[in-house]
């Protein structure tokens, strides 16, 4: 129960996970988890009450009285819920105790009940933990028991409702004692053709049989304990097992001897440089497997050291290592080899940012700085000129390489100085700045299929956007897939709905008679970002508003033009029409036969030609006349042509 601030929101969670939400006085009913609203009820106070409470709500719980404006309370709590114990039984793995057996386990069962404190007791004597004992859960275990431990064991569970002791008498039984290899030629390794000779026996009672087994299969003579192995191959190698079992007892033991023949590591050695303390340098070469072991070296960091498998060198890191290349040699008795390794420090990368949504609602903006290095390089963060710590309001991940920010206002990225990142290893460093961006596409496209039916809208963002979602827009004729949902071909209707790692949409059932438009419009949980250009498909795919733009600016521009073209037509037929009013006279056959004769013969009269008469002027009237007029003598009759 709470006392402040009035009617505030009150929290009750179980585990770190949300079981009743309400808010006092509130007339709405409370928030109740699925499955919990038979046992769980909120009063009015804000108080939780438990009824018949089932075992699985053992657990912590958690109260918080939250008020818009004066902050939170909490408090915690855990419930343990108890059941009656009743029905153990007491049982043991395996059924009898073996002397010499790794552990002897005693475990009891019950058929309902919570056990809050457990007593064990053998002969009387409480048992605790040690070398010899471990009690772990509902069980007893006994380490390597012996003789000595055969006798009555007890266990007495007990919880604040009732306490049940319960008792079982154990056997300890023996035999066979631990196999005896005899190894009746001894060699550190065998070669292949070699031809090898084992002997197994073991005491016990019964006598126990003895057989040696290989890869699972026995390759001996049953009871007989005699391994013989002529012409011996490589396939033959490995770990041989002499086992011995008591039919009794039905205890078994093992002994193992290892055949070794000589046979070359797998694939090839490979090496590896590591960072450490992000001060030095460790070069590390490998080559598993192989009989025996290959020896490993350095030469150009060290003559004398070597290993066997596995070898490393440390060394401090200076420029001389960057892009530097060292050999590692492999040397086995089967085969000599050698791998290489490249240190170098960080180069140039470019951050990479995701958005999501956590399950409170809040935008979770991850930053990812990687640059390419040898050994990997190690990030560090800040804000502006101060240091980004791992703590509540940033996370840095183990491997330092992404950054957690979250908040529930997008302006709270936005309005942030600039993020950096530093990726730095013992050979040098590289660093990234990083301006987070509102929710924007950077490019998109429109891809139908051939029948029109369908298209693929793809889209990019920028690199540092922050994007939780996008709506895929349509205007258009409804689609059928909208159960007949009222649309407007004038206004952009969302039709489908993406997460932020989306790059594409799908949208079917299209008319390819009609004309749709889509459009995609980012988004930042509520914040919405400028939408993408406007892709149309459809037979009447129309003007965009530029073309219509430029279309209205251009009639008045052709309107003048064609004016003017019509007055230069007008003005060219006017001249024209004006000179053909002035009276033009046809010439004679004679004086043409004339102007063709002065054209073909040499010039007479001191090279004066004589004019054929003016005609134009013999029709002047007397008073436009200057001289006399001359006596007109007409030319003989010649059959005239009028131009016109």
């Amino acid at each position: 129960m709470a006392s402040g601030a009035s009617d505030p929101v009150v929290t009750w969670s179980k585990d770190d996970q949300p079981v009743v939400t309400w808010t006092i006085n509130s007339s709405s009913p409370a928030d109740i988890a699925n499955g919990s609203s038979n046992v769980l009820r909120i009063e009015n106070n804000g108080s939780l009450t438990f009824k018949d409470v089932p075992k699985r709500f053992t657990g912590i719980y958690k109260v918080e009285f939250t008020k818009s404006g004066l902050g939170k309370v909490l408090a915690t709590f855990t419930l343990n819920i108890f059941e009656r114990i009743q029905n153990v039984t007491l049982s043991t793995q395996p059924a009898f105790a073996q002397e010499g057996a790794e552990r002897f386990t005693l475990q009891y069962s019950m058929l309902q009940g919570v056990v809050e404190q457990q007593t064990w007791r053998f002969n009387g004597k409480e048992l605790q933990n040690g070398t010899r004992y471990l009690i772990q859960g509902s069980s007893l275990v006994i380490f390597g028991p012996k003789r000595t431990d055969e006798g009555t064991y007890s266990v007495l569970l007990e919880n604040p409702f009732s306490s049940v002791t319960t008792h079982i008498n154990v056997t300890v039984l023996y035999g066979p004692d631990e196999p005896i290899v005899e190894p009746l030629s001894v060699q550190p390794f065998y070669k292949a053709g070699d031809s090898l000779l084992f002997l197994c026996r073991a005491e016990g009672f019964p006598q126990p049989t003895i057989e040696w087994v290989f890869g699972g299969r026995t390759v001996s003579d049953f009871h007989q304990g005699v391994l013989n192995l002529t012409n011996v191959q490589t396939n033959q190698g490995g770990v041989y097992t002499c086992s011995v079992f008591n039919e009794l007892t039905e205890k078994k033991l093992e002994k193992n001897i290892t055949l070794n023949i000589y046979e070359k590591p797998l694939g090839n050695p490979l090496c590896s440089v590591t960072s450490v303390n992000n001060a030095d340098l460790q070069y590390q070469c490998r080559w598993a497997g192989g009989t025996p072991q290959a020896r490993l070296s350095f030469p150009a960091l060290s003559n004398t050291s070597s290993g066997a498998g596995t070898f490393s060198l440390t060394v401090t890191a200076s420029n001389n290592f960057d892009e530097k290349t060292l050999i590692c040699l492999a040397s086995h008795p089967l085969e000599q080899n050698t791998c290489n390794v490249t240190a170098s420090g960080p180069i140039h990368f470019i951050p990479i940012v995701k958005t999501t949504i956590d399950p409170d609602g809040k935008t979770v903006v991850t930053i990812h700085c990687v640059s390419e290095a040898s050994p990997q390089a190690v990030v560090s963060w800040s804000r502006g000129d101060e240091a980004v710590l791992d703590g509540l309001a940033y996370q840095i991940s183990s491997d330092t390489t992404q950054l957690k920010i979250r908040s529930y206002n997008i302006s709270t990225f936005l309005l942030t100085p600039n993020f950096t990142c530093t990726c730095r290893n013992p050979l040098g460093s590289q660093q990234k700045q990083v301006q987070l961006l509102g929710p924007s596409i950077s490019d998109s496209s429109l891809f139908p299929n051939q029948d029109g039916t369908i298209i693929t809208l793809t889209w990019e963002v920028p690199p540092t956007s922050i994007v939780t979602g996008f709506d895929i827009q349509m205007k258009g004729p409804n689609l059928p897939s909208n159960n007949g949902a009222k649309g407007s071909s004038n206004k952009y209707n969302i039709i489908q709905q993406k997460p932020g790692s989306a790059r594409s949409a799908d949208v079917f059932s299209l008319d390819p008679d009609l004309t749709y438009r889509f459009r995609i419009i980012p988004k930042a949980r509520l914040y919405d970002g400028e939408p993408s250009e406007v892709h149309t498909v459809g037979p009447g795919e129309g003007l965009s508003g530029p073309a219509i733009a430029g279309i209205a600016a251009g009639i008045p521009c052709s309107i003048l033009v064609l004016i003017l073209l019509i007055g230069l037509i007008f003005l060219i037929f006017h001249i024209r029409k004006k000179r053909s009013y002035q009276t033009r006279y046809p010439v004679s056959r004679a004086v043409e036969k004339v102007k063709n004769m002065q054209h073909n013969t040499a010039p007479h009269n001191n090279g004066v030609l004589r004019s054929p008469p003016d005609y134009n002027r013999l029709h002047q009237t007397p008073s436009e006349r200057s001289v006399t007029l001359p006596t007109f003598v007409p030319p003989p009759p010649v059959r005239v042509a009028t131009t016109v």
